[in-house]
């Protein structure tokens, strides 16, 4: 048992190292290219309401949440907030963002599927983060003093509480493809609608690929977690 966990915390570190440097990356390159304004002067919010009106979306609001690099679309609210590093911003790195944003809200309008699944997967994930970890501790040890032995309520608990993590894991595996989606989608509009101009596109494209990475690094260290758990739980199960 001390082997794995040992072997579990050498597979774990370079994936949490990953992710510090990837959370790093995008406020350093978000930083470099806040300070490049872009040629047409536009701002973030001048920007997602240009992609949207050009592309015929006109149900959705543009408004702007506190934080830095908090941007985000709500389709439950049809609102797409933009911080406060973006909202009033004329930078490469603002338009970037806020076309970023835009893309999400045009995979909803065009019935992008890995964003229909990932919607489907969000109050399931939601719940997943929540309750797995409690339900798989309480089910080890429920399991390992035998005070459930002749109803196996240990076990059941252990498998619905892994069950519940590995729709956390998929939900971020979903996200992925989408995350990639939104940024080619972003990168485009911005050279058709001539935001920018083919020499600040590289901008854009590291921008959102600094993101891109904060995905990945999530993903895998939870895939890490889950393998642990699953392994831990199936150990468990073979000693019954």
């Amino acid at each position: 048992m001390i082997h794995s966990y040992f072997l579990f915390l050498l597979i774990l570190v370079p994936f949490l190292l990953l992710s510090a440097w990837a959370s790093a990356k995008v406020y350093s390159v978000f930083n470099a290219y806040d300070g490049v304004p872009n040629s047409s002067r536009m701002t973030g919010y001048d920007t997602a309401v240009r992609l949207m009106r050009n592309r015929g979306v006109t149900d959705i609001a543009v408004g702007r949440t506190s934080g830095r690099l908090s941007d985000h679309y709500n389709p439950a609210k049809n609102r797409v907030n933009l911080s406060e590093s973006t909202y009033g911003s004329a930078s490469v790195a603002a338009v970037a963002v806020a076309a970023h944003e835009i893309g999400h809200v045009l995979q909803k309008k065009r019935g992008y599927v890995p964003y229909k699944i990932r919607n489907v997967l969000v109050p399931i994930a939601n719940i997943g983060s929540r309750l797995a970890l409690p339900l798989i501790i309480l089910g080890i040890m429920l399991d390992v003093f035998y005070f459930a032995a002749n109803v196996n309520i240990g076990q059941i608990l252990m498998y619905v509480g892994i069950g519940l993590y590995g729709s956390s894991v998929l939900f971020m595996l979903v996200t992925l493809p989408v995350e990639f989606n939104a940024s080619r989608r972003a990168k485009k509009m911005l050279a058709e609608d001539g935001i920018l101009t083919q020499e600040e596109l590289p901008g854009v494209k590291k921008v959102l690929s600094a993101a891109a990475m904060t995905y990945v690094a999530s993903m895998l260290i939870s895939l890490v977690y889950f393998l642990r758990f699953f392994v831990v739980v199936m150990s468990l199960a073979r000693k019954k």
